[in-house]
């Protein structure tokens, strides 16, 4: 069995993004006693994972917050930063089980902020798990640690805002991006590109990436229909409107959305207020006491919303609930922009039937879309955690994280996975010091 440190602080933030680095930064600057925990080596999530490296470009915006993260440190309260630590379970009450390189850590919080971000959303294809298909983010994420796209031709497809953001990233990077496959209505892309207006922060980002872009077709209606290898290279056949179009690829990035990693909410006990989002109240409190949410987990919406939410949760979780209400205002605008952006980002019905019965569907336990369905074929499990125990749908390390959201869209089945711990795969050790808690 091995050795249990044990931490204690006033606040714990779990998620090291936008949303937890606002919510450290303010609560330190509040006097709080804080840690930040993520299981990345560098702060900024996803999206702004080694932002300040100069290697990778800079942001003004991730510069700034990684500026005010740094400053939190030696502020009134302090600012413990445990990077590289996974939490993998929530053992008692206002008890967190963690494990690093150093083994196993318990971490005691008054309050708890969780600011997990957000996983990319894929869905399956014939083609869809060859080695070079990838996730758009998650290529992205490979690029950024040092792989080689220099010269490389990378067609990005899927849905929404991250498309623009990832090709304009690999352009910026070396690749060539010829095409960018989006699924959403041509008419809604207008429509959502016209409301921008009312946002000008929003509309000057998105003119930067689009001029960064120059040369990269921008295919509205379209998604990719297969990818196989073809001479030692990908041959990706997309629908581009009424038409099929084949194009050659060195790599296929492709993401349709993201899906919110609400695991530890709901081992928390939080309340959803629909599948994937988390009901919070003005003050991002959840239905459990002293745990707030903040960023993807109340709803998918961007940097701005992460932000604002991560410093209400900062504030309230510091005892300044009276101050939250300046910042009311701008998390009002920042809803109204997510609820823009999904409507004009709904998946299309289409995407349902581009996996025949034979497409592996869990990659984890090789299970087919065709084992999900029971008796004649025409009726599918009408919950994820039948087809678990019927299938071993989900039963994988991911944990139905990648399965779970793409079988839930393509069959209509309820997303209702049991959360248990360990959330994330842990050491015996780490469980063995915890008691096996």
């Amino acid at each position: 069995m091995g050795e249990l440190r044990r931490e204690i602080f006033d606040i714990v933030i779990i998620g090291a993004g936008p949303a937890g680095m606002a919510a450290a930064a303010t609560a330190c600057a509040a006097g709080a006693h804080a840690a930040l925990v993520d299981d990345n080596g560098y702060a900024g999530g996803q999206i702004w994972r080694r932002a300040n490296n100069a290697r990778h470009g800079k942001s003004v915006l991730a510069t700034r917050w990684i500026n005010h993260l740094q400053r939190s440190a030696a502020g009134s309260g302090g600012l413990a930063r445990l990077q590289q630590t996974r939490v993998v379970g929530m053992p008692r009450a206002n008890v967190l089980l963690a494990e690093s390189e150093r083994g196993a850590l318990e971490i005691h919080y008054d309050k708890l902020i969780l600011a997990t971000g957000a996983r990319e959303l894929f869905l399956p294809f014939p083609g869809w798990t060859h080695p070079r298909v990838m996730g758009a983010g998650g290529l992205q994420s490979l690029v950024k640690s040092g792989l080689p796209i220099v010269g490389r031709r990378v067609i990005v497809a899927g849905s929404g805002p991250l498309l623009l953001a990832v090709a304009n990233y690999l352009r910026h990077a070396g690749a060539i991006v010829p095409l960018i496959a989006e699924q959403a209505h041509s008419a809604e892309i207008l429509r959502f590109a016209a409301g921008l207006a009312r946002t000008p922060a929003k509309l000057l980002q998105a003119a930067l990436l689009r001029g960064g872009l120059i040369g990269t077709r921008y295919c509205a209606d379209a998604w990719p229909l297969r990818a196989q290898e073809s001479g030692g290279r990908l041959s990706v056949t997309l629908q581009i409107g009424k038409r099929r179009r084949v194009e050659t690829a060195d790599y296929l990035a492709c993401g349709f959305g993201l899906v919110a990693n609400v695991e530890l909410a709901a081992l928390a006990g939080c309340k959803f207020a629909r599948p994937g989002c988390v009901a919070v109240d003005d003050c991002q409190e959840t239905s459990v006491k002293h745990v707030f949410a903040a960023g993807e987990l109340t709803g998918i919406g961007g940097v701005e919303k992460a932000i604002v939410e991560g410093q209400i949760a900062g504030l309230a979780a510091a005892g300044r609930t009276t101050q939250t209400a300046r910042l009311f205002g701008n998390r009002d605008a920042a809803l109204a922009f997510t609820a823009r952006l999904e409507k004009a980002f709904t998946l299309r019905p289409e995407l349902k039937t581009l996996a025949g019965p034979d497409e592996i569907i869990c990659r984890c336990e090789d299970v087919t879309l065709g084992q999900l369905t029971i008796g004649d074929g025409d009726q599918t499990f009408h919950s994820l955690h039948d087809a678990k125990l019927h299938t071993r749908c989900g039963m994988g390390p991911c944990q139905g994280r990648i399965c779970g959201p793409a079988v839930a869209f393509i069959t209509g089945a309820e997303n209702d996975l049991r959360i248990r711990p360990p959330i994330l795969p842990a050491r015996v050790a780490t469980l063995a010091a915890d008691g096996g808690a």
